[in-house]
């Protein structure tokens, strides 16, 4: 099964948009979203049946036994993050609190203890044609890209057996950027033809660069700024990288999402454009010797 990955250095650029056009040109057996900060592939692939729900579990979180405790406040001054507070009685702030253990190895009482705390929630759309793995990560958890993983392990399980598995990623170079990078045959990135989308474009070409995965790159709403998609274009070609097309803006692209659709379930410039794109995306993904 050779996995793409649909990428952008920042966010706005249009990449779910791009992919959700993918996964329907596509018709995708297996596909994920992991953008687990802020997920939202799920609005326009219609699915409707309830997902699948299990919970995550990152790192575990320090427990504070009252009746051991003696206050002696070495867990306190011992905690670099600052998650622990004297008030009427010692307690954790689980936003706070990073799972390290000082403050059980530092407890002359044996008063803390670690358990473990639920950091997100995996879910798994699934009929007998396709399957669909998303997450979403609980607010102040820190395990994004450990719950990344997960995502893709989920879905790589469920998977009927297909040749092609699309994947959105998060924005940005973070670690769910690096973690959904690991294993992939191919990424795109969606470029923006803006000064911040080039900066962070080239940023996300630097770190693919470095798990040595095939890149490609577009760019949307490439008429916004046409100076800044020739440089864009001039990048990729000094880059030896392959430029695979350009997508207007498109007013109706918004209506289309807006109504839960992608841009090429209705007749419109930017679901044409798309099109181009995708089938030079798959020649590169599948050519021979490839990916």
């Amino acid at each position: 099964m050779k996995q793409l990955l649909i990428l952008s250095g920042k966010g706005g650029t249009g990449k779910t948009t791009i992919a959700s056009a993918f996964i329907k040109l596509a018709d995708a057996k297996a596909y994920a979203d992991c953008d687990v900060d802020a997920p939202n592939l799920h609005l326009i692939t219609g699915w409707n049946v309830e997902p699948e729900k299990t919970d995550y579990y990152g790192l575990p979180k320090a427990e504070i036994n009252l009746e051991l405790c003696t206050g002696c406040d070495q867990c306190r001054q011992n905690c670099r993050f600052g998650a622990i507070k004297a008030e009427s009685h010692y307690k954790v702030d689980p936003f706070a609190c990073e799972g390290c253990g000082v403050c059980a190895y530092v407890c002359p009482t044996e008063a803390i203890t670690l358990v473990s705390a639920v950091a997100g929630e995996l879910m798994l759309y699934s009929d007998q044609k396709k399957v669909f793995s998303t997450a979403q990560l609980k607010m102040g958890s820190g395990t994004s890209g450990m719950l990344v993983t997960e995502v893709k392990k989920q879905m790589k399980s469920a998977a009927v057996d297909t040749e092609l598995a699309i994947i959105d990623g998060s924005p940005g170079i973070g670690c769910p950027v690096i973690a959904s990078l690991s294993g992939v045959d191919m990424v795109l990135i969606v470029a923006e033809p803006s000064i911040s989308g080039i900066s962070d474009m080239e940023r996300i070409i630097t770190t693919a660069a470095k798990f040595g995965t095939k890149t490609a790159v577009c760019i949307n709403k490439h008429d916004t700024n046409i100076v800044n998609t020739e440089k864009i274009e001039e990048f990729c070609n000094k880059q030896g990288l392959p430029y695979i097309g350009s997508i207007p803006f498109d007013s109706n692209a918004v209506k289309a999402i807006n109504n839960g659709q992608t841009i090429v379930d209705i007749d419109c410039t930017s679901g044409t454009a798309v099109k181009e794109v995708y089938h030079k995306t798959m020649n590169l993904l599948f050519e021979q010797g490839g990916g």
